[in-house]
């Protein structure tokens, strides 16, 4: 099932103002309702290239498995792509972001300029009026939703941990010298747990993923305001998110992916997936 016809997709990344060099990497595809991102350990020998090697690879399996099936089949005069179940479509997710994080993990073992390298992920995959949303770090995926924005993931990060032991409120939190520290990356150590969850989608929802160039910088109020006020242009709310987290000091790379739900996405099954059912 092509889906370009439900959702509008932008993204965006900029190296920010103080990096040399973007170590954040993002990609989407509109057609299987795709979107991931993935920033680079600041600090980590080589974050660029697990980044790019996470995004690149992930992008290119996910395409593999679902990509022929945004075109008309070409036997059987089946409608549409098969219907696919939430179970199957996690377990993709969950196999390919362990393929990825097995060969960033080999990677920087076998190549000592990228020893210890490491990346967060982000990554949303719609699906029958409803959303995947997987990750790994502190790269965040949010939605607005009749003009309330609400996170949607929780950071792997000592800080979060911190806040949810009740040992730092959220003000306090605001001003920790620590909130890059994460307690969970890609590719860092031979395993790798990806959160994942299932979300429903309402039409005129608007999703964002975003690196911590931009949460960390941006506040949720300021970036709420943004979203609403650009909410028919997705193009410059991208735009003016970037422009706000280097105004706000633009101490690291910062990306945005937007997507908006424009209409239904419902799956249907077609008479061979009914016929397979019923038989089963």
């Amino acid at each position: 099932m092509d889906l370009s016809h439900a959702l509008e997709i932008v993204r965006l990344t900029d190296v920010g103002l103080l990096r040399s060099h973007n170590e954040d990497a993002i990609a989407s595809d509109a057609c299987i309702g795709f979107v991931i991102l993935a920033d680079g350990m600041g600090g980590y020998n080589a974050g660029e290239v697990a980044s790019e090697m996470a995004v690149l690879s992930i992008t290119a399996e996910v395409n593999e498995a679902l990509g022929s099936y945004s075109a008309k089949p070409a036997v059987l005069d089946i409608v549409d792509r098969p219907f696919l179940s939430k179970s199957i479509l996690k377990k993709l997710l969950i196999d390919v972001v362990a393929t990825a994080n097995a060969s960033i993990y080999q990677a920087s073992q076998t190549y000592p300029q990228c020893e210890g390298m490491g990346t967060t992920l982000a990554l949303g995959l719609f699906t029958n009026n409803q959303l995947l949303v997987g990750h790994i770090g502190d790269s965040r995926v949010y939605r607005l939703r009749n003009h309330q924005l609400e996170q949607m993931t929780e950071d792997h990060s000592l800080l979060q941990e911190e806040i949810r032991a009740g040992i730092l409120t959220l003000e306090q939190a605001k001003h920790c010298t620590h909130k890059n520290l994460v307690t969970r990356a890609l590719g860092v150590d031979a395993e790798v747990e990806l959160e994942l969850n299932e979300f429903k989608v309402e039409v005129g929802d608007i999703y964002l993923l975003c690196s911590d160039g931009l949460s960390d910088l941006v506040d949720d109020a300021l970036i709420q305001a943004t979203l609403n006020h650009y909410v028919s242009d997705l193009t410059s709310a991208a735009d003016v998110l970037v422009q706000l987290a280097n105004k706000h000091g633009g101490k690291d790379n910062v990306s945005v992916i937007l997507a908006k739900v424009n209409g239904s996405y419902e799956d249907k099954n077609t008479w061979y997936d009914n016929f397979i059912s019923w038989i089963k």
